[in-house]
Order: C-alpha cells, then sequence, then structure tokens
C-alpha cells in the first residue's frame, strides 16, 4: 500500500508541477491581454497557497476594481450637483440609457437600410421582367451615419494614418540609429516639428490633401486623407525617436561580429539591428497610437470630418436634453477603444520580443 501511495502521489505532484509550468507560460500572454488576474485563480485551482495567491490577486483585481467602483460612485453623487445650460451632468444609469438608445439607433438605420435595399432590387426585377431594363438604377443608401458607423470610421482613419506614420518613422528612425551624421541632419526637424498641434497642422494639410487629392475615391474620400495624414504628422515622432534609441543601443559587440562576418546591410538591419531593437520599436509605436488617436478626435471636430470627433460636435450643436449623456458615452468610447488599442500593440510586442519571462 505505501508503494502505491507514495506512486500516486509522485503522479500527481508531477501533473501539478507540468500545470505550473503551463500556467506561468501563459501568464505573460494573460498579462498582455488584460487577464493577468486569471493567473493567482488558476494557480489556486490547481493546489498553491491561497494566502500567496490572494495578495496577487488583491493587487491585479480588487484594486481595479475598488477604484473603478469609487469613480463611478462619486460620479453619480456629485454628478447631480452640477448644472449647465442643459440640465444636470448625467450619472452612470442616464449614460447607460442614452449607450443603449443609440445602439438602437443604429439597429433601426441598418433596417432601414436592409428595407430600402429589398424594395430596391423587387423593383429593378419588375423592370427587368417588363423588358424596361433602361430604368434600372442602383443606388446606395444615403442615411445619416450611426454612432457605430461613426466609430468605425474613426478606427479605419487611425489605422490609416498610423500605418503611414510606421512606414516613414520605422526606417527613419533605423537610418538615424546607425549613421551618426544623419541623426545629426535629422534630429533639428524632429525638435522643430515634434511639438505642432494638430490644430496648426490641420489647416495645411487639408489645402495641400485638396490640390494634390483631386480625383478622390469612394473608398478613400478626401476627409479620411486629411485626417489620417493628419494623425501621421503628429504621432510618427515616438516611434521614430525610439526606433534611433533602440538601434544606437544595440551591442557594439554585435556590431563588429557583423562588420567581421562581411555581413550586407539588408542582412544587418534584419537580422541584427530589428530584433535587437523590437522592444524599443514597439514602445514607440504604442506611444504613436495612444497620440494618433487623440490627435484623431480633435481633428474631427475641428474639420468636421466623419468619426467619434465629429459626433461629439454634433451632439454639441444639437443642445437636447440627452446631448451631454450622449457626448459622454462618446467620451467613455474613445478611452475604451484607447486603453484596447494599447492593449493589441501590448499583446504584438509580447508576441515579437523576447523578454525573461517567456
Amino acid at each position: 500500500m505505501s508503494i502505491a501511495s507514495d506512486t500516486s502521489e509522485n503522479t500527481g505532484a508531477g501533473r501539478r508541477e507540468k500545470l505550473f509550468a503551463v500556467i506561468n507560460r501563459a501568464s505573460a500572454w494573460l498579462g498582455a491581454l488584460g487577464f493577468g488576474w486569471l493567473t493567482p485563480l488558476l494557480k489556486i485551482a490547481v493546489g498553491d497557497d491561497p494566502r500567496q495567491q490572494m495578495g496577487e490577486l488583491r493587487d491585479t483585481l480588487l484594486f481595479p476594481l475598488m477604484g473603478i467602483t469609487v469613480f463611478v460612485a462619486g460620479w453619480a453623487i456629485l454628478a447631480p450637483q452640477v448644472q449647465t445650460s442643459l440640465g444636470a451632468i448625467p450619472g452612470p444609469l442616464q449614460v447607460l440609457e442614452q449607450a443603449g438608445g443609440l445602439w438602437e439607433d443604429h439597429v433601426e438605420e441598418r433596417e432601414k437600410a436592409d428595407r430600402f435595399y429589398q424594395m430596391q432590387v423587387e423593383r429593378n426585377a419588375e423592370l427587368e421582367a417588363e423588358g424596361e431594363t433602361d430604368r434600372i438604377k442602383w443606388r446606395d443608401y444615403t442615411g445619416s451615419p450611426t454612432f457605430i458607423d461613426q466609430i468605425f470610421t474613426s478606427l479605419k482613419t487611425v489605422g490609416l494614418g498610423f500605418l503611414i506614420a510606421t512606414v516613414v518613422a520605422v526606417p527613419l528612425g533605423i537610418a538615424s540609429g546607425l549613421s551618426k551624421p544623419f541623426n545629426g541632419a535629422l534630429n533639428p526637424i524632429v525638435q522643430l516639428f515634434k511639438p505642432v498641434s494638430p490644430l496648426a497642422w490641420l489647416p495645411i494639410v487639408t489645402m495641400v490633401v485638396s490640390a494634390v487629392y483631386v480625383d478622390a475615391s469612394e473608398a478613400l474620400p478626401k476627409s479620411l486623407v486629411i485626417s489620417a495624414v493628419t494623425v501621421t504628422l503628429c504621432s510618427l515622432w515616438p516611434t521614430l525617436i525610439n526606433t534611433a534609441l533602440g538601434v544606437a543601443s544595440i551591442d557594439k559587440d554585435l556590431v563588429n561580429v557583423s562588420k567581421v562576418l562581411r555581413l550586407s546591410t539588408a542582412k544587418t538591419v534584419t537580422k541584427l539591428v530589428l530584433p535587437s531593437a523590437l522592444p524599443l520599436i514597439f514602445t514607440g509605436l504604442r506611444l504613436s497610437l495612444g497620440v494618433g488617436w487623440m490627435v484623431l478626435i480633435a481633428a474631427e471636430m475641428l474639420a468636421q470630418n466623419p468619426g467619434l470627433g465629429k459626433f461629439v460636435w454634433d451632439e454639441f450643436q444639437n443642445g437636447s436634453s440627452s446631448s451631454l449623456a450622449r457626448i459622454m458615452v462618446a467620451v467613455l468610447t474613445i478611452g475604451i477603444i484607447g486603453f484596447l488599442l494599447d492593449r493589441v500593440m501590448f499583446t504584438l510586442q509580447t508576441a515579437f520580443t523576447f523578454s525573461s519571462n517567456r
């Protein structure tokens, strides 16, 4: 019996060790995705000391929940005390109600669009059956964009601007980090344009895009290009600076080895420079995406281009009793999307860079 018991204990211990190894490997990904609080729960479930893991669970889950609870409670208590020209500041319940109303408006608008296209298909089918094909016409639904439509428009715009900024900033940062003369020539330009506000760039960008981008396509309207270029001009600097710093910080011994092996410039960049500089490059990308998202909202408000910024401005101009609550829905949405975009970049950084935890 003792031999069987020892064998069973060894088997159970080995199984727990394997489970702990899996949890430890997954902890970095859970943290990157914002689910780091699951790690102590999983460890408790497989038999780890609850007292030790409860401390980590308190830091990763309890304290954040307490902060959110205190914020919402303070908001609910203080909001009715502030009176504006549109009435009292809406509390959490009123904002939640307006969020549901905006979703219902989106669903209703989509149903209208579906009915419009269905009626158009039926009408054209009847004309075709009667032989009057010359009267067949296909039109797009021209209803006003909903709040959800504005969200996707802003995401598309910031994605385009961020992509252009990355394509421009990363090569310039690599060249700046590898070459001191190039860095010396580029640095004054960076220091000159980095502090410029998007509100100053927007009129220049509007005039240039209007003059150059004459034949605008439906997929890339001028308003989207103007906002995207403004995002690019304001968000490329963190990526450029961090890329240059990461490349310049590469171990000199590795650079000397590449010279001894007579590696081509392309191989030096792809095999040596990029892997070593990726952590700082991703830090710059995260900063650039955050800056670009903030810049976009301001640019959309000022230029009245489609997106969340225009939605906020239209509701402010509307001045109805529900406008303030709808603006707060948009503000919270902007914050949540900004957080999610940062999580996406952090997850990519975890996937493509090395750390001591993996």
